[in-house]
């Protein structure tokens, strides 16, 4: 498996797939330093939405992240139906995905969101000011670790307005 995350973040957008980029893909989007070793996604939960998510990963083995080897698993809609937070390892690279997060669904965050240009490739991406409050609700050490840099970001934009 290789980490090809432009590959991935294109198949999504080319094939209309409607999500919103979260995580340290959309803090790298925003400006940040910091690496990341997946690519994380909320993603609109109607039937239409997730049966193009379903056929777009399909062609890149998409399987429970940590599982192991030989454990049934089908990845279709009826399978992302039925769940709502899936976190995968694909032939892509690792790719969570993520039908609700702490700042809420795809619906509740799409008003906190902006369109941006990550690897050349345009999309859907939290606000930095949300992305805070969303690392800040998870709580994960990690996820507090970013925080400052943000808020660091978030300052150096707030001051470029001036």
């Amino acid at each position: 498996m290789s980490d090809d995350f432009p590959r991935l973040l294109r198949s999504l957008t080319e094939a209309g797939v409607r999500f919103i980029l979260i995580g340290g893909m959309a803090g790298i989007a925003h400006g940040s330093a910091r690496l990341t070793v997946d690519l994380d996604i909320v993603y609109a939960r109607d039937p239409e939405n997730v049966k193009l998510l379903a056929d777009v990963l399909a062609p890149f083995h998409p399987y429970l992240r940590g599982a192991p080897p030989g454990l049934p698993f089908i990845w279709d809609a009826e399978t992302i139906r039925r769940g709502l937070n899936f976190t995968l390892t694909t032939d892509l690279g690792p790719l969570d995905v993520l039908g609700e997060i702490a700042g809420g669904t795809f619906s509740d965050l799409l008003p906190a969101s902006r369109a941006v240009k990550l690897f050349g490739i345009e999309c859907i991406c939290l606000n930095l000011d949300t992305l805070i409050q969303v690392k800040r609700a998870a709580g994960r050490p990690k996820d507090i670790e970013a925080i400052a840099e943000l808020e660091a970001l978030w300052e150096e934009k707030e001051r470029s307005k001036d």
